[in-house]
């Protein structure tokens, strides 16, 4: 039996009610503390946080490399400020002595302190800094909420969930042998997810899943695998932390009271687009521990 892979949920804001706090991402915690291996033993220790206050480095993030944490799931909510340079060094030798990382952000330039993250900072595109390099794509997607700029591509409704498009070849984290076509087909939705790339000079990145606007129909990335090198562990950049969110999952949970667009349920009805997030969750967590990717 392998000992637990040590997870860190960490959000980049310090701990404040009216926000996407890392209480918020509790289902998440849930679904990933109650993983078990075929011995009914856990298969992670799952640590949460916010950060500490900001304007100095965190005690945590500053110092990852030097932890005893095996993964570190980054839900970058901030607007612009969430890490210092102390921290992105700390993250960043995390991953170069092989920790697994999975970084998610969201609309615009919500965690665009990301930006300076080796590696992985550089598959997140914002709107004031690190823009996509594709010009085409610095246009609003999302029309409905009107003082969100790009990139804000409209996946549906909070509550809701999309169907994706795998680019193949399909990668493990996207297995799925429940489903009809061995793969994920659903994430949950939000009104306007960031944008996330394959680095031009990063051979060991590539877009691994693509979803489509609801309201333009242009096609997006949805995330980005690193696959494990000499340069540092396995990772993840996901275009926004609202596929992990207990809002997306559960709109009975509640959300900071400036969310502004009305939740649906789609995900409340669907069974299956609630197991394909949890598969999702559970295929990541075993790919950044370096692991297979089991089958139930």
């Amino acid at each position: 039996m392998l000992p637990a892979s040590r997870i860190l949920l960490q959000t980049t804001i310090p701990a404040t009610d009216d926000d996407w706090h890392i209480g918020r991402f509790g289902l998440l915690r849930d679904c990933l503390a109650g993983l078990r291996d075929d011995t009914d033993q856990p298969l992670f220790d799952v640590v949460a946080r916010n950060r500490e206050p900001l304007g100095a480095p965190d005690s945590v993030l500053s110092r990852l490399d030097s932890s005893t944490f095996d993964q570190l799931w980054l839900f970058a909510v901030d607007i612009g400020n969430g890490l210092t340079a102390e921290d992105c060094e700390g993250i960043t030798r995390f991953r170069q002595r092989g920790g697994g990382l999975l970084v998610a952000r969201d609309h615009m330039d919500l965690g665009s302190s990301v930006c300076n993250l080796g590696g992985v900072g550089a598959a997140h595109f914002f709107h004031s800094t690190h823009p996509d390099p594709d010009p085409s794509r610095h246009q609003v997607d999302d029309t409905i909420t009107t003082d969100i700029l790009w990139p804000n591509y409209h996946s549906g409704a909070n509550g809701d969930f999309q169907r994706i498009d795998i680019c193949e070849p399909l990668h493990p984290v996207l297995t799925d042998p429940e489903s009809a076509h061995g793969a994920i087909e659903f994430f949950p939705s939000h009104p306007h997810e960031g944008a996330v790339g394959k680095p031009a000079n990063d051979a060991t990145a590539r877009v691994i899943a693509m979803g489509r606007s609801t309201l333009s129909g242009r096609d997006f990335n949805l995330a980005v695998a690193f696959e494990p090198s000499d340069e540092g562990g396995p990772a993840i950049a996901q275009s926004t932390f609202h596929h992990f969110a207990d809002y997306n999952w559960d709109p009975s949970r509640g959300s900071p009271s400036f969310v502004s667009e009305a939740p649906s349920d789609g995900m409340a009805h669907s069974s299956e687009a609630q197991r394909s997030i949890r598969r999702y969750v559970r295929n990541v967590a075993l790919w950044l521990a370096g692991w297979p990717v089991l089958t139930p």
